[in-house]
């Protein structure tokens, strides 16, 4: 998975597809086509195709791994795990979850999956100690996921901190990172 700047062709110059269905962009999706030399570069504009699984037999399973800030990235080009390239036009505000089908074409479709990043795992003691940490971690506007018993926390040298002050154990590990609620940062 890359990604690169965002789109350059201007809006005009794109033809649109209003399709619908298995065969085309999918219900209330717009999916725009750039120009890109011999292929042509599917543009993403609403990050919620409403498809039933039967409608996706016989297409080809491709699929967009990002990390959870990179799911928050919603202007931007990729690549596909397939090697297809695709622009990013989401609306501004929008984080993608890993699940949702962002494109289906002719003879294949396009599902966000999670990629496995680093975080630090705590399986709190009791449910007192999980209030705790999570209400340490919102008041540092940081976002906080549930795996099973664990939660999970960004590896950052600020969470490090505040666990080790906290006096409750943890430990580094790679997981997919999906964050309860939005929060946000103030350092840029």
């Amino acid at each position: 998975m890359a990604a690169d700047a965002p789109p350059s062709a201007s809006r005009s110059s794109r033809r649109l597809d209003r399709s619908s269905g298995p065969g085309g962009a999918g219900d209330g999706e717009v999916a725009d086509r750039a120009p890109a030399g011999d292929r042509d570069v599917v543009v993403v504009t609403n990050p919620h195709v409403h498809v039933r699984d039967a409608d996706l037999s016989g297409h080809e399973r491709d699929t967009l791994v990002l990390t959870a800030e990179e799911r928050r990235w919603g202007r931007r080009r990729v690549t596909t795990t397939g090697g297809r390239t695709l622009a990013l036009a989401l609306p501004t505000g929008t984080t993608l979850t890993p699940g949702e089908i962002l494109h289906v074409g002719p003879d294949w479709y396009l599902i966000v999956e999670g990629a496995p990043e680093p975080v630090l795992a705590v399986t709190p003691a009791s449910g007192e100690e999980a209030l705790r940490i999570a209400f340490e971690v919102g008041n540092r506007h940081f976002t906080l996921a549930l795996d099973g018993e664990r939660l999970l926390v960004p590896d950052d040298r600020a969470m490090d901190q505040l666990l080790t002050w906290l006096g409750v154990p943890f430990e580094r590990a790679q997981a997919v990172f999906v964050p309860i609620g939005r929060g946000h940062r103030h350092d840029g």
